[in-house]
C-alpha cells in the first residue's frame, strides 16, 4: 500500500476475536484448528477492514502468525505487521504505544485495540507529530460496524503531515 495512506494498526486478541460473553461459532473451520477461539473470528470482517482507506498492519502478538492463520479467514492478503523488541517497562504506558508511534514514523495512524487508556491517548498527542485516534474495542464484542464505520470517518477526514 502507499506511503501516503493513514495506517491502522489492528490488534487480534479482543478486536478480532472477541472475549467473554457467549459468541456464535461463525467459523467452523477454523473450530477445528488449533485454537478453539479462532471460530470466534467473523470472517465479514475481512472485506470491511479492506475496503478502508488505509494500510492496515497487524499490531499484535501473534506478529507474522496472524498471516498464517488470521488473515485467511478473514480472506486478507498478508499484511505487514509489528515486529514487537523485547518488552521493556513503560510504566502505566501501553506496551505497545510507543513502538507504534516509531513504527507510524510521522504517519497519520488509527490503532485498533482493547487495552489502551487515556494515558496512552495523551503520550501519543505529546509525542506523535501527525493525527492519530487510538480507538478502544470491546473485547467482550470485538469489531462492530459502529467501529468500522468510526474509524472509516476518521481515515476519510483530510490528516496533514508536519
Amino acid at each position: 500500500m502507499s506511503g501516503d495512506l493513514p495506517i491502522l494498526f489492528l490488534d487480534v486478541d479482543g478486536p478480532v476475536i472477541p472475549f467473554g460473553g457467549h459468541h456464535p461459532t461463525r467459523n467452523s473451520h477454523a473450530a477445528s484448528r488449533e485454537n478453539p477461539l479462532l471460530a470466534r473470528v467473523d470472517p465479514a470482517l475481512g472485506p470491511k477492514l479492506a475496503a478502508l482507506p488505509c494500510e492496515l498492519v497487524w499490531a499484535t502478538t501473534w506478529a507474522s502468525h496472524a498471516n498464517d492463520v488470521i488473515a485467511p479467514i478473514l480472506g486478507l492478503p498478508a499484511l505487514p505487521y509489528v515486529d514487537w523488541p523485547d518488552a521493556d517497562e513503560q510504566g502505566e504506558l501501553h506496551w505497545k504505544t510507543g513502538h507504534l508511534v516509531e513504527w507510524a514514523a510521522g504517519r497519520p495512524f488509527a490503532w485498533a485495540d482493547d487495552e489502551m487508556t487515556d494515558l496512552d491517548r495523551r503520550w501519543v498527542t505529546r509525542h506523535h507529530p501527525a493525527p492519530a485516534l487510538l480507538h478502544q474495542v470491546r473485547s467482550q464484542a470485538g469489531m462492530t460496524d459502529a467501529d468500522i464505520h468510526l474509524i472509516n470517518a476518521w481515515l476519510t477526514r483530510p490528516h496533514r503531515t508536519g
